[in-house]
């Protein structure tokens, strides 16, 4: 699992590569905590579980970052140390919805220094399988 910020125009970009949908999930939340804080601390803070099902995807994807962002906002915490397993439909057209069982290290924002990120959007979503496993690309709004 790794991942790489670009930069994009006025907003900032999160661009990742795992093995599964897992890994890339989780990368690309963890380069997202990146995008806010240059100095994550390996220790404190305490998990957190969350859920999230769509559609499709890349909605999963969209909405697993905007939990994400509304937890930090809510609890007053940087999620890091993301952890996510993604599901597909269990149907057998494939319709039905994705699903995410996640958790997160929640760093209080107080005891760091973290820039504010507004939103996750759908600019430029990538979200693709490749010879190597799986490639995302996000585009947040800072």
């Amino acid at each position: 699992m790794s991942f790489a910020l670009r930069e994009h125009t006025a907003d900032v970009a999160v661009e990742a590569t795992g093995e599964s949908l897992d890994t890339v999930f989780g990368a690309v939340a963890d380069g997202m905590a990146a995008a806010m804080c240059d100095e994550i601390p390996a220790e404190g803070g305490e998990r957190f579980e969350l859920s999230v099902a769509a559609e499709g995807r890349e909605p999963l994807l969209f909405d697993y970052l905007d939990e994400l962002i509304y937890e930090r906002d809510v609890r007053g915490v940087l999620p890091v140390d993301n952890e996510a397993a993604v599901s597909a439909p269990q149907s057998d057209d494939g319709s039905g919805e994705w699903t995410l069982s996640g958790s997160a290290r929640g760093i209080p924002l107080d005891s760091v220094e973290a820039r504010d990120l507004k939103a996750v959007t759908y600019s430029e979503m990538d979200l693709s399988e490749t010879a190597d496993g799986w490639h995302a690309y996000v585009v947040f709004d800072v």
